[in-house]
């Protein structure tokens, strides 16, 4: 089935980004600050691989897969709990030092942008990522200026899969659940547009681990947001 022209001048009004996995390639960089971190505590290198499959659910989470060096990680015991304390830490320093050096923006996504803004939609990024570290990045991949509005991982209380950032973003933005939409690239995303009661649109090129992303209840999933246009 096409998906051209589900983006046109009648919908959306307001469009909802995740950012890592969807609008950037952020891997290479999280990465480089996961094996920073984990060769400071003495540790093995995690390598980009490992690390895909491990981000989309913020960067505690992040650090917490690193340490155990998988995705499903037990509840720390109180002397673990000061362990993660110093290697969120350390992965935060060395993050915030890489400042998106090795990250791309993906195909395809300028062109979405533009068309979008051209069409009057108002955008905004609904992400899990520390705040302080979302507008350093969108500045760093030249995509700051397309936005209205950012949500990080900590601007509220919760992040997704909960679908407050989500509810936010739209009413902050005048959107209402029929003429907003979510892109995003994980279950995380999906499931926080489900919850919230949007429409959602999954890229199948990012950082979603188990079931294919096809299989989670997206309303539509592409290969590319040009697809889209």
């Amino acid at each position: 089935m096409s998906l051209a022209g589900l983006f046109n001048p009648r919908w959306p009004g307001v469009a909802l980004f995740d950012l890592d996995g969807t609008l950037v390639d952020s891997a290479p960089d999280l990465a480089a600050a996961v094996d920073q971190m984990l060769a400071h505590l003495g540790r093995s290198p995690a390598g980009i691989d490992r690390v895909r499959n491990w981000v989309g659910n913020g960067a505690s989470v992040l650090v917490r897969r690193a340490l155990a060096g998988q995705v499903d990680w037990e509840p720390a015991r109180p002397k673990d709990e000061a362990l993660f304390k110093d290697a969120l830490a350390i992965f935060y320093h060395a993050y915030g030092t890489l400042n998106g050096q090795h990250s791309v923006v993906y195909a395809g996504v300028e062109a979405c942008l533009t068309h979008l803004k051209n069409q009057g939609c108002r955008l905004g990024i609904v992400t899990n990522k520390p705040e302080q570290f979302v507008a350093p990045l969108l500045e760093q991949m030249g995509l700051d200026h397309w936005f209205d509005l950012t949500v990080g991982g900590d601007t509220l209380p919760v992040k997704k899969p909960d679908p407050a950032p989500l509810l936010h973003a739209m009413e902050t933005l005048g959107g209402t659940r029929g003429t907003t939409v979510m892109v995003g690239d994980s279950a995380a995303d999906i499931n926080a547009a489900l919850a919230a009661g949007i429409p959602c649109v999954a890229v199948r090129y990012g950082y979603n681990y188990g079931p294919a992303v096809d299989t989670l209840g997206a309303d539509a999933v592409v290969d590319s947001l040009a697809e889209l246009l």
